[in-house]
Formats: C-alpha cells, structure tokens, sequence
C-alpha cells in the first residue's frame, strides 16, 4: 500500500518575537520575488540597506504584543490544524511546513522520506490563490525537489475559494457575530495585493470576489457588507478601498458600530491580532466609533479540519 502524507503550508513567523529573530524571517520573506516583484538590483538594496536596518525593531515589539506562551499565534494554531487533521486521517502522515520559519517546507519534505510517504498532497492555508501566496509555497516544494533524485507523486491544492464547507463555515461566524454584537455594518477585511500584481494577471481580487459572492449566494443578513483590504506596504497603489482608511471614515458617515471578518486567514496572526485588533480598532475608535468586534479565523477549530479533509479528498 502507497503511504501517503498531507502537508500543511503557511507563511511562518519569528522564532522568537526578538529583532534578531524577526530580521531573520523579514529577510527572507521580503526578499522572495513572488512577495516583492522588483528588480533585484533595486530592491535587494533597499532590504538589506535600509528595511532590515529599521523594521525589525518595531516589528519585534508588535511580536511582543500578540505572543503567547506558546509561541506565535499562527504556529500554535497551525501546529492545532495538523493534529485535528492527523486525527482525522490516522493512516496517513500530516504534517506542516512554512515558507519562511522552521520547520521549512522543505525540512517537513525530507521528514516524509524519511519515513518512506510517496505520495503528498499539498495544502497550502491560503483559501484564495495568490502569486504571493500559494505560488510561493509551490516555488518551496518544486525547489526542494530539484536536488532529489527520487520525487513522490505530488497533489498540489490551489485554493478553495467558494468550497461549500467552508462558505458555510464562513457564514455561521456571520450569523453567531451579528447576533452576539448587533453591527451596523459587516467589514469583510481581505489581505492587500499591489494594483501592479493584479494587472500583470494575479487572479487574487477576482477569487476575494469569489468568496463574497459565494457566501451571500442564497444567503441573506439584516446588515449591509463592505469589503475592504488591509496591510498596504510601501508607497505602490493597493487594492481598495483599505481597511485602515475606511475606519477612519465611517464614524463621520454614522456607523459607530462594527463587525469585522477576514476571510483570507485561517489562523490568527500579526495581521489580525495587531493590525486588526489593535491599530485599526484604535483608528475607528479614535474617529467617533462606539464599538469594534472582530471574528476570529478558524484556528483550531475542529470542524476546520474536516473542511481540510474535504479540500483533500
């Protein structure tokens, strides 16, 4: 009988929330192409000229705020995801792997053949595809196979943007936040891309498309929606409207109550806890708002896990 493994990809995060630790992962998420489509000879000067010489401090003392115990949030809750999963799937080795932190991709690929897996599919934790995202991962997996001589068949998920386990997952998180926090308006917070990304053929805008459609497809609530993006960096044009921009607003336009929802993650992480929860309730608050609820991703969440099993099977 084949044996078979399933890993689980994700972004990664610090080792530690220190500036040595954070310079560390900075420098190779930002100097990856699919993240930072520039010239080399442009912006790799910039990266380790003047970015790793500044953000890492600040970005360390962000870490600080949103760590546990544990560790990262996100590598708590994808270590959770993995053994819902391995659970589920008690014949088959599951595993996870970051594109940019330990345990690498490619460390959790050499751990299956260890163990002899000659078949693995690919489930990158990125519902909507993005150059930035999902290819990154599939880069990971095709470069770590470059140097082996014996390669296992590999199934490589793209996204589940509209899959039906997860819109209905989606939607009972809607219903369950607007009856506990009765919002005047429902901010649908997707992670930003650069203009120039989508222009030269990233389909990441259509698929966030695709998931609000699908979610309010036959599905009706008694408050209005609004779909935004979040985490603009540098001084490129982003998708709009932005996340941070439309708080500051909306208390001036008469909603001063809000419920914000970020498809595009599964896991909490910085993006969420900090920018979220902290830089942006403080934005809506500062303007005139009254009240800010967020609804958490998935995390561990059990019945994520056989959303995962479906994707797979």
């Amino acid at each position: 009988m084949v044996k078979q493994g399933v890993l689980l990809a994700n972004i990664g995060t610090p080792d530690k929330p220190e500036t040595k630790e954070v310079r560390e992962y900075l420098k190779h998420f930002l100097g990856d192409k699919r993240v930072i489509d520039k010239p080399r000879w442009q912006w790799l000067p910039i990266l380790h000229g003047i970015i790793l010489n500044t953000r890492p401090k600040k970005s360390a003392a962000l870490y600080k705020s949103i760590w546990e115990e544990e560790g990262s949030p996100l590598l708590i809750h994808t270590k959770a995801q993995t053994e819902n999963l391995q659970k589920l799937l008690p014949d088959v080795s599951v595993k996870f792997g970051m594109g940019y932190s330990h345990p690498t991709i490619s460390e959790s690929l050499k751990a299956f053949e260890e163990e002899g897996v000659e078949e693995i599919t690919i489930v990158p934790l990125y519902p909507q595809y993005s150059t930035t995202t999902t290819a990154s991962i599939h880069d990971a997996v095709f470069k770590h196979y470059l140097k082996e001589e014996n390669i296992p068949k590999l199934h490589l998920i793209r996204e589940f943007t509209s899959h039906p386990l997860y819109i209905e997952m989606l939607r009972e998180q809607i219903i369950l936040g607007i009856k506990e926090y009765n919002p005047e308006l429902l901010v649908f917070s997707y992670h930003g891309l650069p203009v120039s990304y989508i222009e030269k053929g990233d389909p990441y805008k259509e698929q966030c498309a695709k998931t609000t459609a699908a979610i309010f497809d036959g599905f009706e609530i008694d408050v209005p929606h609004k779909v935004t993006y979040q985490s603009k960096f540098g001084p490129e044009e982003w998708l709009t409207p932005a996340l941070d921009q439309t708080l500051m607003n909306l208390p001036s336009e008469g909603v001063k109550k809000v419920l914000i929802i970020t498809p595009g993650f599964v896991s909490d992480c910085i993006e969420t806890l900090e920018e979220i929860e902290g830089e942006n309730r403080e934005y809506f608050m500062e303007n005139g708002g009254e009240e800010f609820n967020y609804i958490h991703p998935f995390n561990g969440d059990p019945e994520f896990a056989k959303l995962l099993l479906d994707v797979i099977k």
